[in-house]
């Protein structure tokens, strides 16, 4: 739980413990010797009081009328005297608390905690031996209530001020170490994502400081082997390719030369031949035979290297990718928006935006099960975005890539781009992203 909590969190909250325990404390202390230092303040004044009684007694004792001298002697006491005589009939004397209940400002629940001691300097008065009242000692504390209101005011004002100081002194030192690991961690989750461009600040003690020098130097490493993987990407692209055009060439120039001497003579053996004899069937049998190699021939030569895209642009040959598709897949519905700008595009990233329209839609043909897909391909500022998309059965778990779209994969990021397959509202999308101005330049 308490690693949960945030840096300041843990900072501030024993800060803010130690401040209630020190008012805690205060508060104890508070109670336990205000009672002793209350007895001690005003014991001068019981033993006035018992003094004052013991005198009162013998004077009246000798003297012939002792109920005027008495009468006297409370008329000169006053009412703000702290020795008052309570007669007999008037009852017990009152707690020296009760008078306190209402002390110009001091709140009552701090009279409440300090325990009032009981003076207990009540002394019998006595006329021809019967007790008339007593002489009793009754102390006004408010002044000293007060005294020790504003000294608890000024022991909670000093905490308070210490508190805030060493809160505020805590909060900007927290500021100053944590917008720093603020700073790492947003750095290294931008090269976690790929992004060794943009520096960490370098700040903070030096502990912090030597992890930023750190942390960016990795991340130009990182850089560094990110390009040296693109490039050893590309040029493994680029092999492809050319082994690839060779292959296509020597097909194209010695096995289409074969296939069309070998339909020649086939038509001419044919022609030759009577019409009842024991050839004609045969004969037909290769015809059709020559024909289905031509067609593979023609696949093969598509999948291998689309040659007219140089020829007649990526547009018309995309048009043409959806046309084939259409005819070998007349039962899904395939729709397609695509970019009036998309013949400006050669190179290899023309190559590698045909390959994987052309990947994305042998997938949906082979085994997606679909009945309606659709092909939208946009230019928007220096960003080609590719997406295709079909409502069939969806990829297996733990298997995205499959072989082609691996190599899709490879000849995209060996572009700087970015290809991702994905599930949602019961579509499969493939997602690409190239930029164009980087393709270009490379490709130059």
């Amino acid at each position: 739980m308490w690693q949960r909590l945030s840096f300041r969190t843990q900072l501030f909250l024993p800060l803010g413990l130690s401040f209630l325990a020190a008012l805690a404390m205060g508060g104890l202390l508070l109670q336990t010797f205000a009672t002793g230092q209350l007895a001690d303040e005003n014991e001068p004044g019981r033993r006035s009081t018992r003094t004052v009684a013991l005198a009162l007694n013998d004077a009246l004792s000798v003297s012939e009328n002792p109920r005027k001298m008495l009468d006297a002697f409370v008329h000169s006491l006053g009412t703000s005297s702290d020795i008052q005589f309570r007669p007999v009939e008037a009852g017990p004397a009152p707690s020296p608390k009760d008078s306190l209940r209402r002390v110009h400002g001091v709140p009552q629940w701090f009279i409440d905690l300090i325990a009032i001691p009981d003076m207990d300097a009540a002394t019998p008065v006595m006329i021809d031996g019967k007790h008339v009242g007593d002489v009793v000692f009754m102390p006004d504390l408010s002044a000293d209530l007060f005294e020790k209101w504003i000294g608890f005011l000024a022991l909670t004002s000093l905490i308070a001020v210490l508190m805030l100081l060493t809160g505020t002194i805590a909060y900007l030192f927290a500021g100053s170490a944590l917008r720093p690991l603020q700073d790492l961690g947003a750095g290294l989750t931008r090269i976690r994502r790929g992004d060794y461009t943009t520096p960490i600040p370098v700040a903070g003690p030096p502990e912090l400081r030597q992890s930023c020098e750190e942390a960016n130097a990795l991340a130009t490493t990182l850089a560094q082997l990110s390009q040296d993987n693109r490039d050893l990407l590309h040029r493994l692209v680029s092999l492809q390719d050319n082994e690839r055009r060779d292959l296509a060439r020597e097909l194209h120039d010695e096995l289409g030369p074969l296939l069309f001497s070998i339909r020649a003579g086939t038509i001419a053996l044919s022609e030759a031949a009577p019409a009842a004899g024991n050839l004609g069937r045969p004969v037909q049998e290769v015809m059709r035979s020559v024909e289905a190699l031509q067609q593979t021939n023609r696949r093969i030569l598509d999948r291998l290297r689309p040659l007219y895209i140089e020829e007649l642009g990526l547009a018309t040959s995309v048009q043409t990718l959806l046309q084939n598709f259409r005819r070998q897949a007349p039962h899904v519905g395939l729709t397609a928006t695509l970019d009036p700008d998309l013949n400006a595009i050669d190179g290899p990233l023309a190559q590698t935006v045909y390959r994987v329209i052309q990947e994305a839609l042998t997938n949906v043909l082979r085994h997606a099960g679909a009945s309606s897909a659709n092909v939208e391909v946009t230019i928007a500022g220096d960003l080609l975005a590719i997406e295709i998309s079909d409502d069939g059965g969806g990829f297996p778990e733990g298997n995205v890539f499959g072989r082609g779209l691996t190599g899709m994969h490879e000849r995209v990021r060996a572009l700087s781009g970015s290809l991702s397959l994905l599930r949602a509202d019961e579509r499969t999308y493939v997602r690409c992203r190239l930029p164009v101005e980087t393709t270009r330049n490379e490709s130059a």
